[in-house]
């Protein structure tokens, strides 16, 4: 009878009896990896989008990556239309992130002998294919916990969390490119040929030679690892919606119940003492905007706004972490108006908007000329028929439809149209 006592065992992770999971194996991790190949190409892309919101190529105060050089080739001037689009591209790229970690566990434990196997490289394709898998691996725990951090507005990462994301995130994309290119014919054939009944002849290294017994199956496992991706959909989806449904992102910040009730009561991102806004610089007495353009400067206190024609406009507020509200209604001044004000009659410019908050990023945010072109794009000074909360913004602030909510600046107290 053979001897199974630990001593006969394999020691090190160099060997391959050391990994005695039965679940491993190529049909399992080409599973897990074919999800992935979709899952992190829609991240991939609507990352892309999601930098492109900020409109970083307009002015320094919006790019928050310096020195990207080539890597910023992809950007364009960010829609105004539909007004939902950066509600629905970041709350698709945040929910799809937090909902593909159990997958990405899932595959990185299935994958990890290799991270082990000896010799280190058997040739120049096994060479590229052991580095693209350690910056695999080293990119996606980067990029994944970053994000994760940044949903749940934990900065203990040092530095900026944009630069870091977003270089962190090419050179996982690069490193999944590679990977994908070397891996992906081969695990399409180990699904089709497991379909059929056979066994896979790709990733068989992955099988230990001396697995320990079964206690669930691989389509099991896989069950458990959808069961869990779903489970984090479900707590985290709530976050992009009012109503009942944002009493089920247990996971988000901003689920739960919204904050007070009445015409402000819906979620909102920094308060007003969170800011430094001092009620006494925003007082009828104190406050005045400050307009600049191509005929001077004009100061106009709040009652002079609310003089000139309101317009009103159904916009949602939504931000980078993947949370946002549904549309508000919001009235006021629109941005093309105001430009009018100061000589820019029929070709609005860019527009640099300054906020009463002194300190912390977007104080300053730039708006392209098609933003402020927008007949929705408003100075709002009311939202849903009252006026605007201090946390809201009051005395006054900018709604830009499909606009990053940390474009969308409140407290205003200066803006200067022209070319950025």
């Amino acid at each position: 009878m053979r001897d199974h006592s630990p001593r006969h065992f394999p020691s090190l992770p160099t060997s391959p009896g050391f990994w005695r999971s039965p679940l491993r194996g190529p049909w399992f991790t080409s599973v897990l990896g074919l999800v992935l190949l979709v899952g992190i190409t829609v991240l991939f892309v609507t990352g892309l989008l999601s930098y492109a919101a900020y409109n970083p190529g307009l002015s320094p105060v919006n790019d928050k990556t310096p020195d990207k050089g080539i890597l910023g080739f992809y950007l364009f001037a960010w829609p105004t239309g539909p007004h939902w689009l950066y509600r629905l591209t970041q709350g698709v790229h945040v929910t799809l992130g937090v909902t593909l970690i159990p997958v990405l566990l899932a595959k990185l434990w299935s994958v990890v002998p290799k991270l082990f196997a000896l010799p280190p490289a058997r040739s120049l394709a096994h060479a590229l294919e052991r580095i693209s898998l350690l910056l695999l691996v080293g990119g996606a725990l980067f990029e994944f916990v970053t994000g994760v951090l940044n949903v749940q507005l934990d900065y203990l990462f040092p530095g900026s969390f944009y630069p870091l994301h977003f270089y962190g995130a090419w050179v996982f994309f690069a490193a999944f490119v590679t990977h994908a290119v070397l891996k992906t014919p081969a695990a399409v054939r180990n699904v089709r040929r497991m379909r059929q009944g056979q066994e896979a002849t790709d990733g068989g290294e992955l099988v230990s030679p001396r697995p320990d017994p079964a206690t669930v199956s691989r389509r099991g496992a896989l069950w458990f690892v959808g069961g869990g991706s779903l489970l984090l959909f479900g707590t985290t989806a709530g976050r992009s919606f009012d109503g009942p449904l944002r009493h089920t992102a247990l996971l988000a910040p901003h689920g739960g119940a919204d904050p007070g009730s009445g015409p402000n009561g819906f979620q909102i991102n920094k308060t007003a003492a969170y800011a430094g806004i001092d009620d006494a610089e925003t007082g009828d007495d104190a406050w005045r905007l400050v307009v600049t353009g191509r005929t001077g400067t004009v100061r106009l206190s709040r009652a002079d706004l609310l003089q000139l024609p309101q317009h009103s406009a159904a916009l949602p507020i939504a931000c980078v972490e993947g949370w946002s509200t549904s549309d508000q209604w919001w009235r006021g001044v629109r941005l093309r108006d105001l430009a009018a004000l100061v000589g820019h009659d029929h070709d609005p410019p860019d527009v640099l908007v300054e906020s009463l908050q002194l300190h912390g990023s977007f104080r300053r945010a730039a708006l392209r000329a098609n933003q402020v072109a927008d007949p929705r794009s408003l100075l709002a000074l009311q939202v849903n028929g009252e006026d605007l909360s201090p946390d809201h913004g009051y005395p006054a602030r900018i709604v830009v439809p499909a606009a990053p909510g940390v474009l969308n600046t409140k407290w205003v107290a200066r803006m200067t149209f022209g070319d950025l």
